[in-house]
């Protein structure tokens, strides 16, 4: 098994970070053309990982959501930092910290509009590990 460690800059703002060059790049290496599974895991208690389509508003979409079911205000038990922190722990109950991607031929078996996407709602936190495993098959 192949692993890699990515720093990722999220900045201050939060939402959707695109992972799926990195995880293109890091498999077209460790792959030689072959089959295998991608493993990408994020060992933070606030953000996590989805397959998402990005950039036609579906992001956006997300966002919007994910502030209605969390919402961003002082009824957290969790609540030290930015308002509303309390709500980034309990992202991990929708989007986990880990995603297995299939490999086929050397290639990521995404959907045509699919990407892999850091989801990270803390704007406490400017920068994100992000752990790549590439398991030969």
């Amino acid at each position: 098994m192949k692993s890699v460690k990515l720093e990722v800059r999220t900045g201050s703002e939060r939402g959707f970070t695109d992972l799926s060059g990195a995880c293109r790049r890091f498999v077209a290496e460790g792959a030689g053309g072959g089959d295998g599974l991608l493993s990408v895991f994020v060992p933070h208690a606030t953000s996590g990982l989805v397959i998402i389509e990005l950039g036609a508003g579906s992001d956006d979409d997300a966002l919007d959501t994910l502030d209605r079911l969390l919402p961003r205000d002082d009824r957290w038990r969790h609540s030290h930092g930015s308002e509303g922190h309390g709500a980034d722990h309990v992202v991990p109950l929708l989007a986990g910290p880990s995603l297995t991607v299939p490999v086929l031929g050397g290639e990521l078996a995404l959907g045509t509009w699919q990407a892999i996407a850091l989801l990270d709602p803390n704007p406490d936190n400017a920068t994100r590990t992000v752990l790549l495993s590439f398991l030969p098959g």
